[in-house]
């Protein structure tokens, strides 16, 4: 096996997965250069405390179904199988621990630049890693670090608001995530 020489990490809820996360990867994927980039879903967010998330089981389903086969995505249930809040900080370190050659990369949203100061270790999380941000078509902002901007008006709050309201999701969510949702009932108010 080729040891990696540039990883991505992509970290959130991924409550559910949808194409917007998917198409900002994939960007960040080929504009970096990278050869892999892992979606890393949170056990507990730290900062989605008030609205609890779909079982983790459920949403790394959908994470599995949304990137098999597709060339240069995995994902990882680290902070899944981790216990207590899931900080971006310890997963950093286990996967430079996992990869001890690889230049890291962490995919934030541009909507947690405002409160990054905020993050644990986050002096020691810039040195470990390097942040890129998506922009998912909103006002820039200088903020020092790269951007991977792509005009996608796609929210997984959104997403769940249709499927409670009984609308469809087809072309926002991965049809494989769409398969687990309607088989689980997911994020019905039923």
């Amino acid at each position: 096996m080729i040891p990696l020489r540039k990883l991505g990490l992509y970290g959130g809820s991924f409550d559910p997965v949808h194409n917007g996360h998917l198409i900002l990867a994939r960007e960040a994927l080929e504009s970096l250069g990278l050869d892999r980039v892992l979606f890393i879903p949170a056990g507990i967010s730290p900062h989605k405390l008030a609205r609890p998330p779909v079982d983790p089981r459920m949403r790394c389903e959908m994470l599995a179904a949304s990137v098999e086969g597709e060339p240069g995505f995995g994902w990882d249930d680290c902070e899944i199988r981790r216990e207590g809040p899931s900080f971006a900080i310890d997963t950093v370190r286990e996967m430079r621990g996992r990869f001890p050659s690889a230049e890291i990369y962490y995919f934030i949203g541009e909507d947690n630049i405002p409160s990054l100061h905020t993050w644990k270790d986050i002096a020691a999380l810039r040195e470990l890693a390097t942040f890129v941000v998506f922009s998912r078509g909103g006002i820039p902002v200088d903020h020092g670090f790269r951007v991977i901007s792509r005009r996608v008006d796609i929210s997984s709050t959104d997403v769940r608001n249709r499927i409670a309201s009984g609308m469809s999701v087809r072309y926002l969510v991965p049809e494989a995530a769409c398969a687990i949702i309607s088989q689980h009932r997911l994020y019905r108010n039923d």
